[in-house]
């Protein structure tokens, strides 16, 4: 575990490293993209930081609704606090901040949405990365099976000889598969399906994922990233279905 490395005597907290790592490849995607669509590559960038910011702020406040119970001692602590952040969260809080920017910018459609879908898998599986090498608590259960490991050195340490699944990794292989697959086919499906399709993804990754964290249960045996997820899918897999249903149609007719 490096949860931080020292860069001419400047300590770099390493998640952080990887957090800005995601957002420059996932920019350079989505630029790409927008090239592809013959839009401004700037504008990309544009979108980026709307979404850097937007998820800042939402991935702060999901985490403090989520954790209330031990941030309503010190709320001014807690939300300017160095840690605290939330990825559901974060990924409101920027697809927000990104919809009112594409409202300015008159991109406000399902093409802006198939064209964020790639680079959001993608920047989700590198943060994923920083999660494993800071060792940052994202990990698993306690646990024997040959690919657990331990995280004695993490910014959320491990007990001495306890091993817990390592599911950053999990997440990192997943989500990294699934940003290949909606970048294969981001010219093969019709307006929408897209960004159905990552939906799907998403949210079929964290909720079996959570089966292996160690996050607590909120309701029906369920943790509150797994209810979130459960709507990830059925938007995701509404919008898949009739996007794709109402391109057969168009053909039949």
């Amino acid at each position: 575990m490096q949860p931080e490395i020292d860069l001419l005597g400047l300590p770099i907290k390493t998640f952080g490293l990887c957090f800005a790592l995601a957002f420059l490849a996932a920019g350079a995607l989505l630029t790409r993209r927008f090239r592809e669509l013959r839009w401004p590559g700037d504008q990309a960038t544009e979108a980026l930081l709307a979404a850097l910011l937007g998820g800042l702020v939402g991935a702060r406040a999901y985490w403090l609704i989520d954790n209330w119970s031990d941030a309503k001692g010190d709320v001014f602590g807690s939300i300017f606090g160095g840690s605290g952040l939330t990825w559901y969260g974060g990924a409101l809080g920027g697809a927000l901040a990104v919809l009112a920017w594409a409202r300015w910018r008159g991109h406000l459609n399902a093409r802006l949405l198939d064209a964020a879908a790639p680079s959001l898998a993608l920047g989700y599986a590198l943060g994923r990365v920083g999660c494993q090498v800071s060792g940052d608590g994202d990990y698993g259960r306690t646990s024997d099976a040959p690919w657990a490991m331990g995280y004695p050195k993490g910014a959320v340490a491990t007990d001495p000889g306890v091993t817990v699944l390592p599911t950053p990794i999990f997440e990192t292989v997943v989500m990294g598969v699934a940003a290949m697959i909606l970048w294969q086919l981001r010219d093969r499906l019709p307006a929408g399906a897209l960004f159905g399709l990552y939906l799907v993804f998403a949210g079929l990754e964290r909720f079996v994922v959570e089966f292996w964290r160690r996050n607590p249960d909120v309701d029906l045996g369920l943790t509150t990233a797994q209810v979130t997820s459960i709507g990830m899918l059925i938007v995701g897999g509404a919008l898949l279905v009739w996007r794709l249903r109402a391109a057969r149609t168009q053909v039949a007719s």
